[in-house]
């Protein structure tokens, strides 16, 4: 099952400065990876942004998802993470290892040195460097990430495999191109102009995104998934999810292609639900079992 969380370019546009920009994005990445997102997609949204575009979310993004241990390695100093000491910890296991110290825990790791013999140096966060050697079908350089699994911490047992890089992997990607992904799933639009989703509802959704998975897409500050389609929040599709599950015929919406608009947060206290608060609602929701 593939979890993909799309937000959109102009997420940061109401945010009053840098730091306060950081921070919203912090907990964007942290709803991503306290519900176990494989991807947090960016798409583009030009026509929303404003001080703050698509390079400067994407890059705090891809920032807040690396491990701490690889941060100064990796990024070095830029004017877009001037502001990066106030993001939330994402403490995500597959950084940490905790609960995963046993046999065959991974570890994103870097390539600090390239030597004979088919050796390198990779850091992946333990005491010092370690030396792997590199299997025969496969060639890395150095400053490359890797994946390393990990067998034995004393002493220190671990081996490069040819898996992705553990943990939340940022993109940026057209909102059309990420929902046609044969790895989509269930296509959701979260906005307050879907279909509220109700218990029971949400039982038969749970079914279907247990199995197939499912990419959920989020607006921005004041502007919402039909703003940033250009689309009248009138023409929003009104489909239920009983109406649409289990039927063969049922065909995507119109361009970018959902199967679901749902409003996650039904009845809202508040005139505006930030993107962020959004997030928690909704991955909280579709993070159940049956």
């Amino acid at each position: 099952m593939t979890v993909s969380v799309l937000v959109p370019s102009s997420i940061a546009r109401e945010a009053e400065d840098k730091r306060e920009a950081t921070r919203k994005l912090g907990y964007v990445a942290r709803a991503a990876t306290i519900y176990r997102a494989d991807r947090l997609i960016v798409f583009p949204d030009r026509d929303g942004e404003r001080r703050f575009d698509g390079g400067f979310v994407h890059t705090v993004l891809r920032y807040a998802a690396t491990p701490p241990y690889l941060r100064k390695e990796v990024w070095g100093r830029r004017d877009e993470l001037e502001y990066v000491g106030v993001l939330p910890p994402l403490r995500a296991t597959s950084q940490t290892g905790s609960g995963s110290n046993g046999p065959g825990s991974r570890r994103q790791g870097i390539v600090t040195e390239v030597g004979p013999d088919r050796r390198v140096r990779v850091n992946c966060g333990l005491q010092h460097p370690i030396s792997l050697a590199v299997p025969p079908d496969r060639e890395v350089s150095e400053g490359e990430r890797v994946t390393i699994r990990i067998s034995s911490r004393r002493p220190v047992r671990a081996k490069l495999v040819d898996d992705p890089l553990p943990g939340l992997a940022v993109e940026w990607t057209d909102l059309s191109a990420a929902l046609g992904r044969e790895d989509a799933g269930v296509r959701i639009a979260a906005s307050r102009h879907g279909e509220p989703l109700t218990v029971g509802g949400l039982e038969t959704l749970v079914g279907h995104v247990e199995r197939d998975g499912y990419t959920v897409a989020f607006g921005a500050p004041g502007r919402g998934l039909p703003a940033i389609l250009g689309i009248e929040e009138s023409a929003v599709p009104s489909s239920s999810v009983d109406d649409w599950a289990g039927r063969d015929d049922v065909e995507p919406t119109a361009d970018p292609g959902f199967d679901l608009w749902l409003n996650t947060v039904p009845n809202q206290g508040s005139e505006t639900v930030r993107t962020e608060e959004a997030m928690f609602a909704t991955l909280s929701a579709l993070s159940l079992r049956t």
